[in-house]
């Protein structure tokens, strides 16, 4: 006699302090939805609306449901995840109820997702939807990897510019190469692509 499968998928236990209600028997309402709950990212601002990491569904649904953070941006289609206690729909953005601090270390580490940022995903050179990023001085011509350098750049520019100097080929860049400062970017040096509902929590940059 077969036994007809429930429509309720568990989920591993989350990854959730202990006490936290239901924190082990998460289930996602619709199987359909559970690829959805797996990749999903949720923006986390600190209580001052300070953006502070793009947290896990997963962890941000054990945060609301422990009480420690509010839903700031929801999202009506989305997953409904429930336990024996309560459910939630797992919104785009939430905020802590207690402000946490953060160490502030001024100088962002500049990886290729912040460098996209910073150039707005538009090549140095041209204008056009940049693909790779340039050394402005070439590494074989003692340039250095860093802000000052480097630039979003298109798969043509970066071929027509190969080895060479600016000069050699007569190229201006579209604008000064300077480093991003504030604190959100730290966050945004670590996502290669943003919900439109984070935008107006990220700041200049966010793009």
């Amino acid at each position: 006699m077969k036994h007809r499968r429930s429509a309720h998928r568990q989920l591993p236990p989350a990854d959730a302090p202990t006490g936290a209600p239901g924190a082990n028997s998460l289930c996602v309402v619709r199987d359909d939805a559970v690829p959805d709950w797996v990749k999903r990212r949720v923006l986390l601002l600190n209580a001052t609306y300070e953006p502070l990491t793009a947290l896990p569904a997963r962890r941000a649904v054990v945060l609301m449901a422990g009480g420690k953070a509010d839903t700031v941006h929801d999202d009506p289609l989305g997953p409904l995840v429930r336990s024996a206690e309560w459910a939630v729909q797992i919104p785009w953005v939430i905020r802590l109820r207690t402000f946490v601090h953060v160490p502030y270390h001024a100088r962002v580490p500049m990886t290729r997702a912040a460098l996209m940022h910073r150039d707005r995903n538009r090549c140095a050179y041209c204008g056009a939807k940049a693909e790779t990023i340039d050394h402005v001085v070439p590494r074989s011509r003692g340039g250095e990897h860093s802000w000052e350098n480097c630039v979003a750049c298109c798969a043509s520019c970066n071929h027509r510019k190969a080895d060479k100097l600016l000069s050699e080929l007569g190229w201006t860049l579209r604008a000064a190469l300077v480093p991003p400062k504030g604190r959100h970017w730290r966050l945004l040096a670590t996502l290669p692509e943003l919900h439109p509902t984070w935008l107006p929590y990220l700041g200049e940059g966010a793009a």
